[in-house]
């Protein structure tokens, strides 16, 4: 069930939102999957650092979580789409969210036109990389939001 459903009369940016960033810094959103459509999940809080906001997809929501927390701790130097990344013993290759306010929902929210995001797009289980032929995605796949490389 979704925090909305279970308090109709609650405020989930002041409940919620706002309290998770100020203690935190940033907090993780996911979003269930849906019908065809992956789960996604991302941060909110690091543009308020002036960070891009972070965003994985097609994980399961407590891997999500731990993957977005544990980047939004080291990734403290900028990178750049294209640049691969290994996180948690795991490789990533970090994508230019093109549209980040169609996806990143409670961020777009708060930081309105400040919003970028980056996307951390790993690879399947055999090593095959979303963009190559072979790629096994699981449930929904994984989504890629933007181009690779630095467009």
């Amino acid at each position: 069930m979704c925090w909305y459903c279970d308090n109709p009369e609650g405020d989930y940016y002041g409940d919620v939102v706002r309290p998770a960033i100020a203690r935190r810094g940033w907090m993780v959103q996911y979003v269930e999957p849906h019908g065809p459509r992956a789960p996604f999940a991302y941060t909110a809080g690091l543009t308020a650092r002036s960070r891009p906001e972070l965003v994985v997809t097609g994980l399961p929501d407590q891997s999500s979580a731990e993957l977005l927390d544990a980047a939004a701790r080291t990734l403290s130097e900028p990178v750049d789409a294209g640049q691969r990344l290994v996180l948690g013993g795991r490789d990533f290759e970090v994508v230019h969210v093109r549209e980040p306010a169609a996806h990143l929902f409670v961020a777009a929210s708060l930081y309105g036109p400040r919003l970028t995001a980056l996307q951390l797009v790993y690879p399947d289980e055999r090593g095959t990389w979303p963009w190559s032929r072979g790629f096994r995605g699981g449930r929904g796949g994984q989504p890629v939001l933007g181009p690779r490389g630095s467009s």
